[in-house]
């Protein structure tokens, strides 16, 4: 079964709680999704694989380490997890950026993809596959489903929200890959919203209702 890591860091739990708020504004809600994923981005990389280098400073040569050259991919589900790539390209300046483009049938709740654009070399990435909300699952197993017919081996979903339903069934479909989130809320509500959750996403990002 995969791995769900819940990031607690009390900086992350901190931003989240203003996340969540009502009150906030899109300006305000664009950069503490920014602050989240630059710090999710932080944790969920520790296993990247290190190499010794030789290096000198200003007082002489020594051994220090460098990341071995794994590649590494950012993949943002469209459109909320557009909020979430500039977080990591902070730490990862790097990494390739694709694109993978869904929205959900309002009467089926089935995702529907519009668009998807990957790098050429996916299955040497490591692919960070990210989506800010977690619901019912059906959006990120679709796009793992995609990610690994195009080759991918190695995929890591970061998600700031996820309802237990998500969970089950992404970790149902798809259990080799590790969730990385910041809280598990209580469920999803009769609109397959997560509650208590923070609402659209999307929206509240780019101030649309």
């Amino acid at each position: 079964m995969s791995n769900v890591v819940v990031l607690d860091h009390p900086l992350i739990q901190h931003k989240l709680t203003m996340l969540r708020k009502k009150e906030t504004g899109s300006k305000d809600f664009r950069e503490l999704v920014r602050e989240i994923s630059t710090l999710m981005a932080y944790e969920v990389s520790r296993d990247m694989e290190l190499q010794d280098i030789e290096i000198e400073t200003p007082m002489g040569k020594t051994i220090g380490k460098e990341v071995s050259g794994k590649k590494v991919g950012i993949v943002p589900i469209l459109r909320a997890g557009l909020g979430m790539v500039d977080g990591f390209l902070s730490l990862i300046p790097a990494a390739k950026v694709g694109h993978i483009g869904l929205y959900r049938d309002p009467e089926t709740l089935n995702p529907v993809e519009y668009y998807c654009k990957l790098p050429m070399d996916v299955e040497e990435r490591t692919l960070y596959l990210l989506d800010p909300m977690l619901a019912t699952g059906g959006s990120l197993n679709a796009s793992i489903d995609y990610l690994k017919r195009a080759g991918a081996k190695n995929i890591k979903a970061v998600c700031i929200l996820a309802a237990p339903e998500g969970i089950k069934a992404v970790q149902d479909e798809h259990p080799d890959v590790d969730i990385y989130l910041t809280s598990i809320d209580e469920k999803l509500n009769d609109d397959a919203y997560i509650v208590p959750g923070l609402g659209d996403a999307g929206d509240r990002l780019f101030g649309t209702k």
